[in-house]
């Protein structure tokens, strides 16, 4: 059992998330692997809470309990600097950085150490790399006051949208590559390549010569796309081998069509050849935005309505 005035406190008397960071280790050590829900719970037992603070939610959203909700900060800022991995949907593991990190720090474990890691830099690499691509797509004039307003909250939904899209894409890249082939052929078929009458099908993974999917666009399978889904590390850049062979794999089925979808990103040498053999490329980056665009693997939290004046009405 942890004291919970012992560790760093924030706003309404209660731990800071990122002062749960070395309970949530201790704890993360105990066993083999521990559902998320109940490590989050685990944690918010384990710090002494009296229970007025530890049944505390938020005056304007009243089923969210903030303790448990500061954990669950704590276990997406340690998954994403590879002290906790999730090995499983749901369920999270320590990692060997991570027994190292808490043997090392014990309750010291700090943000500052955990942010230190190249893969959270890695992260917030990412994330400014979508600011730019967002802001680059969707920039208009801020000339009035309520366009201006209208865009700040067009801004923080896009920064929230960024933080979930790198946080699917983390998902997937922890996932097996059975799960992200199934997923880019969902993916596809949501944006309408399998047509009407269509059908889209995983190749086995022991034999499927390079090539990972097949889209038939008509019942005849006249029309076929062919995918290849590689799931890769941020830092395992495509290079133009891998674009070759794929290549070779679409020949030796007379394809004159391909989709190239990675996790990390592409070299230019990549881009070049892809380009050379009308291969269409798919990094990241622009994967979790289709994903987010056409609701794969993610779901709308919450619609609002923007009200303006019906001048018609009144005229």
């Amino acid at each position: 059992m942890y004291n919970y005035k012992q560790l760093k406190l924030g706003k309404h008397g209660l731990p800071t998330w990122d002062g749960l960071i070395p309970v949530v280790m201790q704890l993360a050590g105990e066993q083999e692997a521990w559902r998320g829900q109940e490590l989050i719970k685990e944690t918010a037992n384990a710090i002494a809470l009296p229970p007025n603070l530890r049944n505390q939610t938020y005056e304007k959203y009243p089923d969210n309990n903030i303790i448990e909700d500061r954990v669950t900060w704590a276990l997406s800022d340690l998954a994403i600097s590879g002290l906790l991995v999730r090995p499983r949907r749901g369920t999270y593991r320590i990692t060997e950085l991570g027994k190292r990190l808490i043997s090392q720090y014990g309750v010291n474990l700090s943000a500052k150490e955990i942010h230190a890691q190249e893969a959270y830099k890695a992260h917030q690499r990412e994330l400014k790399q979508r600011k730019v691509k967002s802001s680059d797509e969707s920039r208009h004039e801020d000339d009035a006051p309520v366009t201006y307003k209208i865009d700040e909250i067009q801004r923080q939904i896009e920064n929230y949208n960024s933080e979930i899209a790198a946080d699917l894409l983390e998902r997937i890249r922890e996932a097996e590559p059975g799960f992200f082939e199934n997923l880019v052929a969902d993916l596809l078929s949501r944006m309408g390549y399998q047509g009407p009458e269509g059908k889209t099908m995983v190749t086995p993974q022991s034999r499927d010569g390079g090539i990972d999917g097949i889209i038939n666009q008509d019942p005849l399978g006249t029309s076929t796309v062919y995918f290849q889904a590689k799931r890769y590390a941020a830092d395992n850049i495509v290079q133009r081998p891998a674009i070759q062979g794929f290549y070779g794999a679409l020949s030796s089925v007379h394809a004159d069509r391909g989709v190239f979808i990675s996790t990390s990103s592409f070299s230019e040498g990549a881009k070049e050849q892809a380009k050379s053999f009308s291969i269409v490329l798919i990094d990241g980056i622009r994967l979790t935005q289709l994903l987010l665009h056409y609701h794969v693997g993610v779901q709308a939290k919450k619609n609002y309505d923007l009200f303006q004046i019906d001048e018609d009405y009144f005229s």
